[in-house]
């Protein structure tokens, strides 16, 4: 027996690092951030190993274009950052969208705005993972909460990288990142992974950006003889730019759409004790888990509550949510920001129940405090 298949004490960040690995990363490219560096650290210890290249860049900006260069080369590519690398990196992930290069952005969380708090936990980059890059673009984020749930969502991320060719992010929290725990993590071979298809058939009149069933186009290998003009610019079948609008339309409307295609293999949560439960928590990440002990101990006090924890952040679980705060007088929202996803839960359930808990001074929600929300709403 190896030891991988033993109980281990491992961090977060390192579960994220192995996880990548495990998924069949050979890339790496990123620069140090507090607090994600662990992350670095890690996989230029391991990739070595597999054969795979770690490469620090200058910035994160170089980052990101490292990755996804090496992505175009064939190669399962990731990068680790925080608040104000991920803010850096926007544009090319926007350009990753465009082009739909697969890459998996690891963006563990801390205090801000600006350097903000380096060391301490926040939940503030919500809707920048959503929305952070310009224009209309797909965005898939991540969300675990535990030790165990990193190493596998993270494996999860490259899965759905490489099938959906676009960027995924995983948000972890600081507190989740730097956690250790015992955990018993799979090998890569009890694991399993997806690779991206292939342009494969007649080289004659290959279109790189062509419209398939699936709304995912086979990818151009390099060194297979498939001709493909890759570009940030909006582009058509062939790749080369265009403004003509129905061209655009098709073209934007595409990369949006399949996630919609493909929503029920992204979307992930868990659900406790929603069935008949009349206060509902919905809670993400580190806050997540406070908000397990918190519903357990509402339901001790024979307060029937319940909680709607997303694992897939965007794009949000809609139907999942509906269900679950169907009987629900009172829906309330923990964050540690000042009020994020909380938005996205009143377009789903309405403003009328929506109840909020907030928590933006580098300290995490507790179970005491969300168990007093709900003894007040109760």
């Amino acid at each position: 027996m190896s030891n991988r298949t033993l109980p281990v004490n491992i961090q977060g960040n390192h579960a994220c690092a192995l996880g990548a690995v495990a998924a069949g990363c050979r890339f790496y490219g990123g620069y140090p951030i507090t607090p994600s560096s662990e992350v670095a650290e890690r996989m230029s210890a391991e990739l070595p190993k597999v054969g795979g290249v770690f490469i620090q860049m200058e910035d994160e900006i170089a980052s990101m274009g490292a990755i996804i260069g090496a992505s175009m080369g064939g190669a399962k590519v990731m990068t680790a950052t925080s608040g104000p690398g991920f803010s850096l990196k926007q544009e090319n992930i926007g350009y990753a969208a465009m082009t739909e290069t697969p890459c998996v952005v690891v963006n563990v969380m801390r205090g801000g705005p600006s350097t903000g708090m380096p060391t301490r936990p926040a939940q503030g980059d919500v809707m920048q993972a959503r929305w952070g890059t310009h224009g209309d673009h797909p965005a898939i984020v991540l969300v675990p909460s535990s030790v165990r749930e990193v190493f596998d969502e993270t494996v999860r991320a490259f899965n759905l990288a490489e099938t959906l060719r676009t960027p995924i992010i995983l948000l972890i929290d600081e507190v989740v990142g730097h956690l250790v725990e015992t955990v018993t993590l799979p090998e890569a071979t009890e694991l399993d992974l997806v690779d991206r298809k292939w342009a494969k058939g007649s080289k004659k009149g290959f279109q790189p950006y062509a419209v398939t069933e699936d709304m995912v186009p086979p990818m151009p290998r390099p060194g297979d003889g498939f001709r493909s003009h890759v570009t940030g610019l909006t582009h058509d079948e062939s790749g080369f730019p265009t403004q003509k609008p129905e061209k655009v339309a098709q073209a934007v409307g595409r990369i949006l759409d399949k996630l919609e295609r493909h929503r029920a293999l992204i979307e992930s949560y868990e659900a406790l004790q929603t069935d008949d439960a009349e206060l509902l928590v919905v809670a993400y990440g580190i806050t997540g888990r406070s908000a397990r002990k918190a519903v357990a101990m509402a339901r001790d006090k024979g307060i029937k509550a319940g909680l709607m924890r997303p694992i897939t952040l965007w794009p949000f679980p809609e139907a999942a949510l509906k269900k679950a705060a169907k009987n629900a007088r009172h829906v309330l929202v923990p964050e540690m920001n000042a009020g994020q996803l909380c938005y996205e839960v009143e377009r789903i359930c309405g403003t009328d129940r929506i109840a909020r808990l907030n928590r933006f001074d580098g300290e995490a929600i507790s179970p005491a405090q969300i168990l007093e929300k709900i003894e007040e709403l109760a």
